[in-house]
């Protein structure tokens, strides 16, 4: 009797935390750390103050999982992508392309990048997971890289992180930005033609970065 009950608790827990999560995230995309309060993030998961701070301690502890789970979920996707079986130029497109779509089909992920950098990452700085995923995937780009270079088409002595960064930058400051620069430059950053647009721009932009011009 005992067996079967605890496996039953198990799972309870588990769904409530994720309850927990799952209303943490959308309260912490939408008002950042400073803005949310526990009560609500209670009140939307179907559980009680008590409850969180029983499982994550504080709205501190709490927070930094979150940005734990979202960071874990691209970079687990990406994992996913199996570059290593693409040619390099394709595998970098690939990259790229599924940069753009992620930010695009994920948009709290940008929102909670942007509430830890105004925090300084005091909350990313405890979490050893991320680090050693995060050195993960810098090997990734760095294996796509060096067989570019042996095919002859990638220059030798690109800084992965560097690449990594600009080509997260790319599709960040467009879509971050959307607002602004639709007002600014006139255009309607959001329709269908200005999107796709935009993705080959940041096709090609990364790619001639990086290609042995002829």
């Amino acid at each position: 009797m005992v067996d079967s009950v605890k496996p039953k608790r198990v799972r309870d827990a588990e769904a409530t935390q994720k309850r927990i999560l799952q209303a943490a995230k959308k309260e912490f995309a939408q008002k950042g750390f400073g803005g949310t309060r526990v009560d609500v993030i209670a009140e939307r998961a179907n559980a009680n103050k008590r409850m969180i701070y029983h499982y994550f301690e504080s709205k501190e502890n709490l927070f930094g999982k979150v940005l734990e789970e979202a960071y874990l979920d691209i970079r687990q996707a990406e994992q996913k992508l199996k570059l290593d079986h693409l040619e390099p130029e394709e595998a970098l497109k690939a990259l790229v392309i599924f940069t753009w779509k992620y930010y695009l089909k994920n948009p709290e992920f940008l929102t909670l990048v942007n509430s830890e950098n105004l925090h300084k990452a005091k909350h990313l700085k405890k979490s050893e997971t991320l680090m050693n995923i995060s050195r993960q995937f810098v090997q990734m780009v760095q294996n796509i890289l060096e067989r570019g270079v042996q095919d002859g088409v990638f220059r030798a002595g690109i800084d992965p992180v560097q690449l990594n960064i600009t080509i997260a930058a790319v599709s960040y400051y467009y879509l971050t930005n959307r607002f602004t620069g639709s007002i600014l430059f006139e255009r309607d950053f959001m329709s269908k033609e200005n999107l796709a647009e935009r993705l080959e721009f940041n096709i090609q932009t990364i790619l001639n970065m990086v290609k042995i011009q002829s």
